[in-house]
């Protein structure tokens, strides 16, 4: 019964938020399916709407963010008439050629208007309404420009994309295969897009700003989207680039080696040199832009809370109606509710007294020549903060790594031990207060997750948390003393610890050999 109050609860609870991540995907169908069903009574039905639209998507991504600039109506139809020739074998006449270019930009963006996506809310219990641009426009000078929206890099990049993870991250694991085949010229274009999607993270951010400032409910949504599906990745993100980076140092240092060679191989060095360094300098400036987003975000956090406590203050005090809850307290019959709107009057009176013998003071006081100003200081922010759960968090993965150190010191001395005379020696070297701390149970419990584990294969890749948290925590010289370690687990009978009121399945830990 209650899974299926869990069920029920995530049904309506997550229709908007998937709804509205659906909506995304809703002009590229509607377009696919009535583009040239009427035109020209379906002649031109043999071409893919589909494919013209993700196309398109692609020639914008290339203006609008690789080259940072807007494309005109000229542009486009230059880019499509140049498509329909050579992808459909398109042969009409030029006047007609031109009617369906300027056909097919009117349905991709809807004659100026959004696509509305309708759908059902079952939380509110209302239809609602979606609505989605692929492309937008603005005037320039007295020239209509167009650019994509950020809806419309989103459903391109989900095209290719589908995992639930950063779009940063899938590009730089991209871009470490083309590091590692050589491939710096494209590895520049991976990079470029990594810095655009940045720049639209930190646009994205900029609008969470002034939604609050503006509608402080709908901006305390947007805000806790922005936290949640976005800020989570930082952490994986900057990992990645620290690799890539070492990446691209490594192979600078060997083109700088490959330049000193004659002939040919002097040429194709050089002509790699020039990519990697253009390669070194735009992901320099991807790694600089991400830090200063997680510097935004850490600020935004900050002035989300002021905000939104604001806005707490400011809501509460106007509306309390002092005769309306003492209605309902009545209502309720509940008299022990009158505490909570008494007790605020009965606190101690804050009157102000004036002592007389501050007279004397007063007297003698030198005044000043004039007023001074207070001195604001701009307080720098502390981006190695860390909240009280970071903290615990922390905490919990330096003991797992010491736990597990102890256990690798002791299987390389003796090569076999049970649990027993493992908690006998953390006893000795810890004291009995060992028992009483809940990391070692849990420690345990993680460890008894697999019947082996591979100090080597454990650094390479961690398949769960207690491998992750060791070979984070645990140090450098440590895991280079034991990588050759390699040990299975075996279960055996239940023992207690009286003193503490533990029970403990009984495991023996044997060092594989070879």
């Amino acid at each position: 019964m209650a899974l299926k109050h869990v069920m029920i609860n995530d049904i309506i609870a997550e229709s908007n938020a998937r709804m509205q991540n659906l909506k995304k995907y809703y002009p590229f169908f509607v377009l696919n399916e009535t583009t040239f069903s009427q035109f020209k009574d379906g002649k031109f039905a043999y071409l893919d709407m589909g494919y013209i639209t993700l196309a398109t998507l692609r020639f914008f991504i290339n203006e609008n963010n690789f080259h940072e600039r807007d494309i005109t109506f000229e542009e486009f139809e230059a880019f499509m008439t140049e498509l329909l020739r050579r992808d459909f074998d398109l042969e009409t006449e030029p006047e007609e050629e031109k009617e369906l270019v300027g056909y097919i930009f009117d349905k991709l963006k809807n004659d100026g208007r959004a696509f509305e996506f309708k759908f059902y809310d079952p939380e509110e219990k209302k239809p609602r309404i979606a609505r989605v641009k692929l492309i937008d426009s603005r005037i320039y000078n007295g020239q209509v420009l167009y650019t994509i929206t950020a809806e419309g890099i989103e459903f391109y990049l989900d095209t290719k994309e589908v995992k639930e993870e950063s779009k940063i991250n899938i590009s730089q694991l991209l871009l470490e295969k083309m590091i590692t085949s050589n491939n710096f010229k494209g590895g520049i274009d991976v990079v470029k897009r990594i810095n655009a999607e940045v720049t639209r993270i930190k646009e994205k951010k900029e609008q969470v700003l002034k939604l609050l400032g503006i509608d402080i409910f709908e901006g305390e949504r947007a805000y806790e989207e922005y936290m949640d599906t976005i800020a989570k990745w930082f952490s994986e993100e900057q990992k990645l680039f620290t690799k890539n980076k070492a990446l691209v140092d490594k192979a600078v240092e060997k083109a700088s080696y490959g330049l000193s060679t004659d002939g040919e191989g002097k040429t194709s060095a050089s002509k790699a040199f020039t990519e990697i360094s253009r390669l070194e300098t735009e992901l320099k400036q991807t790694i600089y832009n991400h830090s200063q987003l997680i510097a935004e975000t850490v600020e935004l956090t900050q002035l989300a809370d002021n905000i939104i406590s604001r806005a707490k203050l400011r809501k509460l005090r106007p509306v309390f109606d002092f005769g309306k809850s003492f209605s309902d307290i009545m209502e309720k019959d509940e008299p022990a509710l009158m505490s909570y709107v008494l007790m605020p009057l009965f606190a101690p009176r804050l009157d102000k007294t004036f002592s007389v013998k501050s007279i004397d003071n007063i007297l003698t006081l030198r005044a000043d020549d004039g007023d001074k100003g207070e001195k604001v200081e701009k307080k720098e922010l502390d981006l190695d903060f860390m909240y009280e759960d970071e903290i615990l968090d922390e905490k919990i993965g330096m003991n797992f790594a010491k736990l597990f150190y102890e256990l690798l010191d002791q299987l390389n001395k003796w090569n076999k031990l049970t649990l027993k005379e493992y908690n006998g020696i953390l006893e000795i070297k810890f004291n009995k207060e060992i028992y009483a701390n809940r990391d070692l149970y849990a420690f345990l419990v993680h460890l008894a997750g697999k019947s082996s584990y591979s100090m080597k294969k454990m650094c390479e890749k961690q398949e769960t948390l207690l491998e992750e948290l060791v070979v984070t925590y645990m140090s450098d010289e440590d895991k280079d003393r034991f990588k050759d370690i390699e040990f299975t687990i075996s279960f055996g009978e239940e023992f207690e610890i009286e003193e503490y009121n533990a029970s403990l399945t009984d495991m023996t830990f044997e060092r594989r050999m070879g």
